[in-house]
């Protein structure tokens, strides 16, 4: 009797699995939802519907885009980690994801452990825009000001834990000035007190300062990446101008709940890349200042190790405390 009940338990345990083949093999048979941990508007927020938009169209089912913002970006992230593991819930992060890990105590998830790494889609380079009327036009020029002038080295940030304000500590600690952050809410807040002077130095994303330097309210004189802006291209990088290994660009990629099928995380991962080679794709995210990234789950999770090693690093040599 006891030897009937497990091979009956044994069967239907085996009845299961072709079942669950078939139902990854059908995926996706009803809605995706992508959660943006950010407002409407800014980078990750624009890839999720653009390349949504085309998630819809190849893969059959609607595709929707569910904001979720706050906390430092680390709301939506919670809920992401803590959906359900089935390919019906992704979501697309920035470079705070990366950096909340060393800036708040208890998260509720972890960068690596609770997500399944998809595929990562884009970097967006910052630019190193400067009051214009300071008399630098290259950035040791600018070193050399702020070295000159420490009680006008203002930098403005985007608060506590922004790309802005890392950039800011690691080009405080490469160029080895001293400076006084200033923390404002958003770009739009910082730029009329760069424009005016108040502050020196803005190191903010492409999208936003590009207009204010076109029309020479500010000076680019850097960009944060390893490689030169497609954007920007005559604005050479803060390495090639003496900063060596410098780089604070921001950037990010789609990920799923931890366990999440290897088979759903790959068809997943072959859609968004197909996506992003698409022209219009292409297109529209370069002219926000998005450069287009791509690969394999496996290279999305060591950037995001690298990049965990390299913000721990900054944190704990700025002394910033977590809350």
């Amino acid at each position: 009797m006891k030897f009937k009940s497990l091979f009956l338990a044994v069967s239907a345990s085996l009845a299961i699995v072709p079942t669950l083949a078939s139902a990854q093999a059908a995926y996706p048979t009803r809605a995706i939802k992508i959660i943006v941990p950010a407002p409407p508007g800014g980078a990750i927020d624009t890839i999720a519907r653009v390349v949504g938009d085309k998630l819809a169209l190849s893969m059959g089912q609607p595709v929707v885009v569910d904001n979720k913002p706050g906390a430092s970006n680390n709301l939506g992230t919670d809920v992401l980690a803590k959906s359900a593991p089935d390919g019906y819930t992704i979501g697309i992060v920035g470079g705070s994801h990366n950096i909340n890990k060393f800036l708040f105590k208890n998260l509720g998830w972890d960068p690596e452990k609770s997500f399944e790494p998809i595929v990562y889609t884009h970097e967006v380079p910052l630019v190193f825009a400067i009051y214009p009327q300071i008399p630098a036009k290259t950035l040791p020029e600018f070193v050399a000001w702020m070295k000159a002038n420490p009680d006008q080295a203002k930098v403005a940030t985007s608060g506590r834990g922004s790309a802005q304000e890392m950039a800011a500590e690691m080009f405080r600690m490469a160029s080895g000035t001293q400076m006084l952050l200033v923390p404002y809410k958003g770009s739009a807040a910082a730029h009329p007190d760069l424009l005016a002077g108040r502050t020196a130095l803005y190191i903010d994303t492409i999208s936003a300062i590009q207009s204010q330097v076109k029309a020479g309210n500010a000076r680019a004189i850097a960009v944060s990446s390893r490689k030169r802006s497609m954007s920007l291209p005559d604005v050479p990088t803060a390495e090639e101008q003496g900063l060596k290994g410098y780089d604070a660009s921001t950037n990010g990629g789609f990920l799923a709940p931890a366990g999440t099928p290897k088979a759903i995380v790959a068809k997943l991962n072959a859609e968004i890349n197909a996506a992003l080679k698409m022209p219009d794709v292409r297109a529209k995210l370069e002219a926000a200042g998005i450069e287009i990234q791509g690969g394999t789950p496996q290279e999305y999770a060591a950037l995001i190790k690298s990049d965990l090693a390299k913000w721990g690093k900054v944190v704990k040599e700025a002394g910033i405390a977590a809350e």
